[in-house]
C-alpha cells in the first residue's frame, strides 16, 4: 500500500467550513469506514476530515496496521461500512484469490495490503502484495494437494512491501513500465549476492549456489506466467526472444515479484520440513541484501514507454 500523506504546505487551502455553497461532509471524524486501495477494499477509520480546494479530504487509519499506512484520501475512495459493502469487500477478496479466516460465522475484513500484498498480489500477481497475516490461497484450497502449513513463510521486509505497491502504481495508475533492459538485471544480482555470501563466509557455498540457481530458473519459468501485469506483456515479447532469458532481461522489480508466488510455487516440490527451513532462512537472507541494495537494485521511478491498455494480469494465479 503506498504511503501517499498529503503534506499540508503543499495543499494549504484548508477551509474551516465556511466556503459558500460547499457541500457537507459525507464522513465525520471517528467513522468507522470501509476504504478502497487498488483493487481492494479495507476496514478504516476517519481520523480528520478537512475542506480542501472545496473538496473534502478525509485522513484515515487502517485498522491493524501500523500508523505508517495512515493517508489522505478524496471521498471516492471511501464507503460507508454497510452490509451490502462489506458484501462487496468481501467479494474482491474471494477475487483475488484470498481465503478469508471467520469469526462468529462473517468473514473477516481484509487487511490494506502492505502492499504482495503489493502488489504482487495486488489484482496482477493475486498474492502481488505481501500480507501480514498467515492466509490461505483459494488456488491451493481448490487443488486441494497444497496445504497452507506446507508453505514456505517468506516476511518480506516493510520497505520491500512498498516496493511492490509502488511498483502496482506505478504501471496499473500512472500507465509506465520499466524500461528494459534493466541493469543490475536478475543475473547480476543473484551473481553479486553469491559474491558478497562468499565474502562474508570465507568460501564459496556450493548450497548458496544452488539455491541461486534455483531462483534463476523459478524466475525464468514463472516470469511469462505469473509475474507481469496485462500491461507488461506485449513490452515481454518484444524484450524476450527464444535464445534470451528473462532473468538476463529484468531486474529487481520483477525478480521481488518472485518471492511474492514462491511459497506457492515451492509447495509443489517434495522438501522436507528441515530443508523447508532452511530455504526459509537462504530466502529472507536474500531479501534483506535486496533491501540492503534497494537504492542501487530498484528504479525509483518507471521512465519507460506507456503501459499497453487493459487492466489486470493475464493469468489469474
Amino acid at each position: 500500500m503506498v504511503n501517499s500523506k498529503d503534506n499540508s504546505s503543499t495543499d494549504s487551502e484548508n477551509s474551516s467550513g465556511d466556503v459558500p455553497d460547499s457541500k457537507p461532509s459525507l464522513y465525520f471524524e471517528g467513522e468507522k469506514v470501509l476504504a478502497y486501495h487498488g483493487p481492494r477494499i479495507y476496514e478504516a477509520k476517519v481520523q480528520k476530515a478537512e475542506l480542501r480546494k472545496n473538496e473534502w479530504r478525509y485522513f484515515v487509519h487502517y485498522l491493524g496496521w501500523n500508523k505508517n499506512w495512515d493517508e489522505w484520501v478524496g471521498p471516492d475512495r471511501l464507503m460507508k461500512h454497510t452490509e451490502d459493502n462489506v458484501l462487496k469487500q468481501q467479494a474482491l477478496d474471494k477475487k483475488q484469490g484470498m481465503e478469508k479466516s471467520t469469526k462468529s460465522g462473517r468473514s473477516a475484513p481484509a487487511k490494506p495490503k502492505s502492499s504482495a500484498d503489493v502488489k504482487l498480489d495486488k489484482e496482477e500477481t493475486k498474492s502481488n502484495v505481501p500480507k501480514g497475516k498467515k492466509r490461505k490461497t483459494d488456488s491451493s484450497a481448490e487443488k486441494g494437494n497444497v496445504s497452507v502449513e506446507k508453505l514456505v513463510k517468506i516476511q518480506i521486509p516493510s520497505t520491500l512491501k512498498k516496493q511492490l505497491v509502488d511498483d502496482w502504481e506505478f504501471i496499473m495508475h500512472q500507465n509506465k513500465l520499466v524500461k528494459l533492459p534493466r541493469s543490475p538485471s536478475v543475473d547480476d544480482i543473484l551473481t553479486k549476492y553469491l559474491e558478497y555470501r562468499s565474502k562474508k563466509d570465507g568460501m564459496m557455498t556450493d548450497s548458496v549456489g544452488e539455491i541461486l540457481n534455483g531462483i534463476r530458473c523459478y524466475f525464468d519459468k514463472a516470469l511469462p506466467a505469473l509475474l507481469l501485469y496485462k500491461k507488461e506483456r506485449q513490452q515481454y515479447h518484444e524484450a524476450v526472444s527464444d535464445n534470451v532469458s528473462p532473468s538476463s532481461v529484468y531486474g529487481a522489480e520483477h525478480l521481488l515479484r518472485l518471492f511474492v508466488k514462491l511459497p506457492e510455487l515451492i509447495a509443489y516440490a517434495k522438501i522436507d520440513e528441515e530443508s523447508l527451513t532452511k530455504l526459509q532462512q537462504k530466502f529472507l537472507d536474500f531479501l534483506k541484501f535486496l533491501q540492503k541494495n534497494q537504492g542501487t537494485f530498484f528504479l525509483s521511478a518507471y521512465d519507460g514507454p506507456k503501459a499497453s491498455e487493459g487492466n489486470g494480469k493475464d493469468k489469474e494465479s
